[in-house]
């Protein structure tokens, strides 16, 4: 048979009302306080976890002014190797180079004769046969100066007679020579650039054999 709140004592009204707050409070607990405490508890993991991070990475702080330095030492260093050895094979800078330093020694570079590239494990070569003409002291001025270029210019298969015997040195063509010019010569000028160590497959164009 129910019972009527007002009419229990004012001691079972009390119980009533505790039980009640009781599983009031038991709801919210397990419906919002403790998600709450969850997230909460996850958020202070994360934070130690970030402290933690940090306080590791801190120590490489007074290493970091050295590690900078050693990157811009290597930079620099790639700078020159690209110098020496370049990554293209900058044909037209490397006759440039070549026809500057003629004009500065006083010789004439007459023909460049493009020769088969010859690729090496880390680095490809291309060779130039060449004609040349002039003073003799000049002549070796000339290679002197290449000699001395920055990029790397090796000479090879030189053959050097008089203006007025040409052709022993194998000059391919006849020139007109000034009074001042007493040598004409052939020699193979062969620069260098480096390639990928691990090109990709060739890709054989369509209906190659």
């Amino acid at each position: 048979m129910a019972t009527n709140f007002n009419e229990l004592s004012g001691l079972k009204q009390w119980g009533v009302v505790l039980a009640g707050a009781v599983v009031v409070t038991a709801a919210l607990y397990y419906t919002v306080f403790k998600g709450q405490s969850d997230k909460n508890a996850a958020a202070e993991h994360a934070v130690q976890d970030k402290v933690r991070e940090n306080n590791e990475l801190e120590s490489y702080r007074p290493k970091l002014k050295d590690m900078e330095r050693q990157l811009a030492n290597l930079k620099q260093q790639l700078e020159i190797e690209r110098r020496i050895v370049p990554d293209e094979k900058q044909v037209d800078t490397f006759i440039e180079t070549m026809n500057g330093e003629a004009q500065k020694a006083g010789v004439e570079l007459r023909r460049y004769s493009a020769q088969p590239v010859r690729a090496q494990e880390y680095y490809t070569e291309v060779p130039f046969d060449i004609d040349l003409d002039g003073p003799y002291y000049s002549m070796l001025n000339f290679f002197d100066r290449v000699g001395k270029l920055e990029r790397i210019v090796n000479v090879s298969g030189l053959m050097v007679s008089t203006t007025k015997n040409a052709s022993d040195a194998k000059v391919k063509h006849q020139y007109q020579y000034a009074p001042n010019e007493s040598v004409a010569a052939t020699f193979t000028a062969t620069t260098f650039y480096s390639h990928d160590l691990n090109p990709g497959p060739a890709v054989k164009p369509a209906g190659a054999k």
